[in-house]
């Protein structure tokens, strides 16, 4: 998925200083950056030997009252 973005730039002494970009892109990249954040947690998580216990669904959901 591309994205395709416009950017004015704003320079102070000759040097590129600043990009402002519409509002939407901006809300477009922090919740890119939100969900990659996630993935991150995610990953690690996932990761670790202490969270490769599992137990099968049918179990969890007699446990919890959800089947018979």
């Amino acid at each position: 998925m591309g994205v395709v973005m416009t950017a004015q730039i704003i320079e102070k002494n000759g040097r590129k200083e600043f990009a402002v970009i519409p509002y939407k892109d901006y809300k477009a990249i922090q919740r890119a950056l939100e969900d990659y954040e996630d993935l991150k947690i995610l990953r690690k998580t996932k990761a670790d030997p202490r969270n490769k216990k599992g137990e099968p669904f049918i179990n969890v959901a007699k446990r919890l009252g959800l089947i018979d």
